[in-house]
């Protein structure tokens, strides 16, 4: 990779500057020109390196959302996946090794709006029962992808409770899903798409990532475009009043890139604590997950691995409508 775009990726995952000219300002960092950047920025979104520039919100903070899967025929599931991706609030689709082989993530603007879809894709599916495991507590949720070098895992803070939004934050919260665009003045630029000034915008942000409503702002890496191929989800049964303690300690080891807690759905699905390892090496993925139990005390609380197989859908979650589409659902 370009040296200036490999700095790029390592620096500014997160802390994307809050001031008018963002770009100017990483420009002066790295020695570079804002028009560089920028052009920089616009030819990796352009192959699919990153999805957009922009903020991660925090689950449960704005909207409802959750992980949710299906067990799929394989001479069904192309066309299960598209029937699945067909709905925009669908972020996340991903074939996985498992009889539970099709699992994806789903938000919308309130619970009513979320159980309506998921209803409409397990009636139309067809492939019985959809397991529905919204989060229940987040102990590291950042997926940030550091490249030739280990860095230093940077402290996320996950808020609790659900942000309380007004009209102009509800704009902005939607127009901010699409991303920024790759101008001098992207603040400005979005500003005009939510009907707010470029310093209200600034300000909205600042206060967001504050109390934790925005996890980061920065670039969103596509993992897979980056040489991570390995990518596992591990579940663990564990006993209800350790799973706290135990998932701590997972998302303290720094290869672990997810973890929370989960509702279980019993009784097809027994477990209740997730941890996501993105890996170069299944083998060495393997072995990771083999250090997890000694090191964070799993005991013999049973547990299961399913990695990643096809990657149907990755983009931006959707928590907030804009407002024409509220005035079309009425």
């Amino acid at each position: 990779m370009d040296p200036l775009a490999l700095s790029l990726v390592n620096g500014y995952q997160r802390g994307l500057p809050l001031t008018p000219r963002p770009f100017h300002a990483i420009a002066g960092a790295l020695g570079s020109t804002e028009d560089e950047i920028i052009g920089q920025l616009t030819a990796l979104t352009g192959r699919g390196a990153i999805s957009r520039v922009g903020a991660i919100f925090a689950p449960g903070r704005v909207g409802a959302g959750t992980l949710a899967a299906l067990s799929v025929p394989a001479a069904r599931l192309a066309e299960v996946a598209a029937l699945v991706n067909a709905h925009p609030g669908v972020n996340h689709n991903y074939e996985r090794e498992h009889g539970w082989n099709l699992w994806f993530v789903v938000t919308a603007p309130d619970a009513s709006r979320l159980k309506r879809v998921l209803d409409a894709i397990e009636s139309r599916a067809g492939c019985g029962t959809l397991l529905r495991l919204p989060m229940i507590e987040g102990y590291h949720i950042d997926l940030g992808f550091p490249l030739g070098a280990t860095a230093a895992r940077a402290a996320v803070p996950v808020g609790r409770g659900r942000a309380r939004l007004g009209d102009r934050e509800r704009a902005l919260a939607a127009a901010l899903q699409e991303g920024l665009e790759l101008v001098p003045a992207p603040y400005a630029a979005l500003g005009a798409r939510a009907g707010l000034t470029e310093s209200e915008v600034i300000g909205v942000l600042g206060e967001w990532l504050e109390a934790g409503i925005v996890k980061r702002m920065g670039l969103i890496v596509r993992h897979h475009e980056f040489g991570y191929q390995a990518n596992a989800m591990v579940v663990w049964d564990v006993a209800d009043d350790r799973v706290a303690d135990c998932g701590r300690r997972i998302a303290a080891v720094p290869y672990v890139t997810l973890c929370y807690r989960r509702a279980r759905c019993l009784p097809q699905w027994r477990y209740n604590l997730y941890g996501m390892i993105h890996g170069q090496s299944r083998a060495r993925v393997l072995e990771q997950i083999a250090e997890l139990g000694a090191r964070c005390d799993l005991g013999d609380y049973p547990y299961d691995v399913l990695f990643s197989r096809r990657r149907f859908k990755q983009g931006a979650a959707r928590y907030v409508e804009s407002a024409a589409a509220e005035v079309a659902h009425g």
